[in-house]
């Protein structure tokens, strides 16, 4: 049969020797995984140490047509971090600290040495961030994708106690906010960067680009930042009010996702360092302050808000860690609940 399947174009024995090669870099990772990698399901097992009303927090998602540059430029290496980190930090968002992740690939031809790459860095992830690779799945479809592509897909549980979930019920008029630099671009808008840049204006891969160090590709891909251990001891001391992960839907979509339906984000574009990415994509795609705002991250990953009785206490524990005081939260006054203080079209 495996001969039959292979004339139709899947490679069965590829798939088993990606497997095998990460089953020999992983160890028990953690004291609660039951089992090892390659049954059928991954097995945690729950114990009475881990919090009193303990609630498990879910959320997936994938790296969008990011995947579409690291495969033509033949850079995959930084692809699995993005992955994670876009299921992770949607955790963090809802105050829940990461217990372990699950990735989907599915590509059109098994590629050892290609899927070998992705899934090495998304073990070496998982480690520096105290996340349980559980499991996955690498799916061969011929037919579905075309001869070079493929998808990534992801999934994270994470544990947090039912008082220490993050609602919008806890965010209160007065609060200040504060935003987590991104480390890039992130995972979010590729669509239209790749329209802007090699549709529209025909730049390559290679091109050095005023205010950007190396190739532009580099900048491009650069990977997602985590902020599991910045968060980490700020959620474990119910310090934070509410969080918003600056995903798809920039600041104008997912800051009011953290706020209560009567109060609003006051936020100064100027509080924060602006990396020359966006400057290139807002000129050369000519995007309004909407557009701009509601497409990127705009060197925003995650914005807190802080009580400020108990702002002090977060900025001793972020120490040397960047991040930048950019607002406020105050009652809502008209109906859009993000004011952006400082942009105009220009």
């Amino acid at each position: 049969m495996s001969n039959a399947y292979e004339r139709a174009g899947v490679n069965i024995a590829a798939g088993d020797e990606v497997v095998q090669n990460l089953k020999k870099k992983m160890s028990q990772q953690d004291g609660h995984v039951i089992g090892q990698l390659g049954g059928f399901a991954g097995m945690y097992e729950m114990d009475d140490s881990q919090l009193d009303t303990p609630v498990l927090v879910a959320g997936s998602d994938g790296v969008g047509t990011k995947v579409l540059l690291a495969s033509a430029a033949d850079k995959v290496d930084m692809i699995g971090q993005d992955l994670i980190a876009m299921c992770v930090n949607d955790l963090l968002a809802q105050g829940a600290l990461p217990l372990f992740f699950l990735d989907y690939m599915a590509l059109a031809e098994v590629k050892p040495e290609q899927i070998d790459v992705i899934l090495n860095r998304i073990l070496t992830v998982c480690q520096d961030n105290g996340i349980v690779l559980l499991g996955g799945e690498t799916a061969e479809m011929p037919g579905v994708y075309q001869p070079g592509h493929f998808d990534l897909a992801g999934f994270a549980v994470g544990l947090a106690s039912k008082r220490q979930l993050l609602n919008p019920a806890n965010v209160q008029a007065g609060d200040i906010l504060l935003g987590l630099p991104a480390s890039g671009l992130h995972s979010n808008g590729f669509s239209l960067v790749r329209k802007i840049l090699f549709e529209d204006n025909e730049f390559e891969f290679s091109d050095h680009v005023d205010g950007i160090n190396g190739e532009l590709i580099d900048e491009l891909l650069t990977p997602t930042k985590l902020y599991v251990n910045l968060m980490q001891p700020l959620l474990q001391q119910r310090l934070i009010a509410g969080a918003a992960h600056i995903t798809g839907g920039g600041l104008l979509e997912n800051v009011p996702r953290m706020l209560p339906a009567d109060l609003q984000a006051e936020i100064d574009t100027s509080t924060w360092k602006h990396q020359p990415i966006f400057d290139l994509l807002v000129n050369k795609g000519e995007l309004s302050v909407e557009d701009r705002y509601e497409t990127f991250n705009m060197g925003l990953g995650m914005v807190l808000a802080i009580h400020t009785n108990q702002l002090a206490e977060v900025t001793s524990l972020l120490g040397d860690e960047e991040y930048y005081q950019i607002g406020q939260v105050s009652k809502l006054v008209g109906e859009q609940q993000v004011k952006l203080l400082g942009e105009n079209d220009d």
